[in-house]
């Protein structure tokens, strides 16, 4: 008996080791997706007041790798890019108006976007990772996946302010 829960132990460990290594590759892989900041942003429709609901074009040789992405995808556009109106909704700029800013707050921005870093407070999968075979597309060697995603601008913002990376709306005044 003692002999079968010391195997049953060392399998588990087993297990939850490789599940590590994988994990590990996956957000190296995620990272360096990241890094070229390739993605599409489109209005899916209105969230609740405060919020973005948009859907996320994110590109990667692994689906569930830009699945993943989304979230810091629909982040940098939000900050950085803004997106186009559809529908009779309008459209947003970026945050940001400063087009250097990303380089000269390379460090904050480096943090901020890390592996489970501050950028995850501000954003949700609005479809619980779930992508529709439609949203999901083969574009040469890498998917193309469209994911729903929900972003609080308005925290979002706030933190940026108490940040100092933008001035606050009222500045000026």
């Amino acid at each position: 008996m003692k002999k079968q829960t010391t195997i049953w132990a060392m399998l588990m460990l087993l297990i939850t080791g490789f599940s590590s290594v994988v994990s590990a590759q996956t957000n190296k892989k995620a990272n360096e997706d990241t890094e070229a900041w390739r993605y599409e942003l489109e209005v899916a429709g209105t969230g609740v007041q405060g919020t973005y609901l948009l859907k996320v074009w994110s590109y990667s040789k692994k689906p569930n790798v830009a699945i993943e992405q989304a979230k810091k995808n629909a982040v940098h556009g939000i900050i950085f890019k803004g997106f186009a109106g559809d529908q009779g909704i309008l459209g947003k700029p970026p945050l940001v108006t400063n087009s250097n800013l990303e380089q000269e707050k390379d460090e904050w921005f480096k943090t901020f976007f890390a592996d489970g870093g501050k950028y995850m407070k501000f954003v949700s999968l609005a479809s619980d990772g779930a992508v529709a075979a439609e949203d999901r597309m083969k574009v040469g060697k890498q998917y193309k996946i469209g994911v729903l995603v929900s972003v609080n601008v308005a925290l979002l913002r706030k933190d940026l302010e108490d940040a100092g990376i933008i001035k606050s709306l009222n500045a000026g005044f």
